[in-house]
């Protein structure tokens, strides 16, 4: 033991010992009462962007196949006016 470079280890008071426990388990619990919150509300969140998803892909498909369409109908008028 006397060969520790700061000398023997110091007791620490019950009352600090406490204290320190106290504010470990208030942090754990805080923080599981924290996430289960904010997993509620992304939840939420997930399920109004799946709705608008699906709204969402239909009208990309629908500009998609206007824009097919008009690129068929320019592709045909360039090979009318080749012939």
């Amino acid at each position: 033991m006397s060969e520790l470079p700061f000398g023997p280890p110091v007791r620490v008071s019950p009352l600090i010992r406490f204290g320190r426990w106290s504010f470990l388990t208030a942090g754990i619990l805080y923080g599981a009462f924290h996430q289960n919150r904010l997993s509620k509300k992304e939840t939420k969140i997930r399920e109004i962007e799946a709705k608008e998803k699906v709204i969402r892909d239909e009208k990309i498909k629908k500009e998609k196949a206007i824009a097919a369409a008009a690129e068929m109908k320019n592709l045909e008028e360039m090979i009318n006016k080749k012939n």
